[in-house]
């Protein structure tokens, strides 16, 4: 490996990869390839934009020409596949980019990395694609894919394109799985930043049904090195799953945030659940561990470390809380609210 294209590599888990890998891979070029949507953001890249060995080019994974000439440009051997939509709630109330992002994009994306000769294609993916999980049990990477939102069957769709230009055309893939992930420059859309920054300003928290869908929760910083792992040392054609086991639910994670901002219970609103919400996650990640990896993040600390840096980096946030976010919010929440049991 030496040119490794990072798609999506302005987003939230995609710039804390480019930041790991620029910090420790000196001998490595990263080129990052973002449309700049919503969530991406050129700020979650400020601290490595002077290196010598970063480049950021503008371009979207589902435009042929973006893809090609990029790939030729910099003579990429490796690609890091980020690029996706990625939030459920947005995946319901307009599926259409979900499928043209996270499908068709990887398609394009795929064909193209073939065709320049690459070494090998790593396909950032997520727990969610397993579906709903039965208390006591745990997925792991040869379970069946029962995705149950749009979003999640997105990327399922996605793995499975994997696969097929594995078998069809011998690519070289990985594919990572991570289980619910949260730190510092995550789009405020996602429960943990939505939660902090709406509790910050004091306003209510909605919170969807009784809040008792659980989920595994992994720092940003260790879901990063897992697919660095993975990307290095991963078996061709593997699945590695990525996970925090921490084990936590929404209305527990919501308390203790506020517990952290010492500010009143009285602000959860527990609002009519969205469709399809499944209720819990859980993985196994033996095999991610046999190639070395550990999670290093205590999650009370790394809770407690993001709140700070959200109460502390108001001027990443705050300008992101207008427009779209605006709009969405009010498509997402308003009648939620007026119907809430507070």
């Amino acid at each position: 490996m030496k040119n490794i294209l990072v798609t999506g590599g302005a987003g939230f888990i995609g710039s804390a990869f480019v930041r790991q890998m620029i910090a420790r891979h000196p001998e490595l070029n990263i080129i990052v390839l973002d449309l700049l949507t919503y969530a991406g953001n050129l700020n979650n890249l400020l601290a490595v934009s002077d290196e010598p060995n970063y480049r950021f080019v503008q371009g979207d994974i589902a435009s042929r020409s973006d893809c090609a000439v990029v790939l030729k440009e910099y003579a990429i051997d490796t690609v890091v596949n980020f690029a996706a939509e990625s939030h459920v709630d947005r995946s319901i109330l307009e599926p259409d980019a979900f499928i043209r992002s996270n499908t068709l994009g990887v398609n394009v994306l795929l064909d193209e990395a073939c065709r320049a000769g690459i070494g090998r294609f790593l396909q950032v993916s997520t727990d969610e694609v397993y579906g709903d999980v039965a208390p006591g049990a745990f997925s792991v990477e040869d379970d069946p894919m029962l995705p149950n939102s749009p979003y999640s069957a997105s990327k399922a769709g996605a793995e499975l394109l994997v696969r097929a230009w594995r078998v069809t055309h011998g690519l070289d893939t990985v594919i990572t799985r991570g289980s619910n992930t949260f730190g510092p420059y995550q789009y405020p859309e996602k429960l943990m930043p939505f939660f902090i920054t709406e509790a910050i300003d004091g306003r209510p928290l909605p919170l969807y049904g009784d809040g008792q869908q659980q989920r595994d929760w992994l720092y940003v910083d260790d879901h990063a090195r897992g697919i660095a792992c993975a990307l290095f040392h991963g078996e061709s054609g593997r699945v590695y799953n990525i996970a925090g086991e921490h084990q936590a639910r929404n209305v527990e994670v919501t308390h203790q945030i506020l517990d952290l901002l010492e500010r009143p219970a009285s602000l959860v609103r527990h609002v009519p659940d969205r469709e399809g919400h499944d209720l819990r996650y859980a993985m196994r990640c033996e095999r991610l561990k046999a190639l070395g990896w550990q999670c290093e993040h205590n999650f009370e600390e790394a809770a407690a470390s993001t709140v700070r840096w959200y109460q502390e980096n108001e001027w990443w946030w705050r300008p992101i809380k207008s427009g779209d976010w605006r709009d969405w919010y009010q498509r997402q929440y308003a009648d939620r609210l007026a119907a809430a049991d507070g």
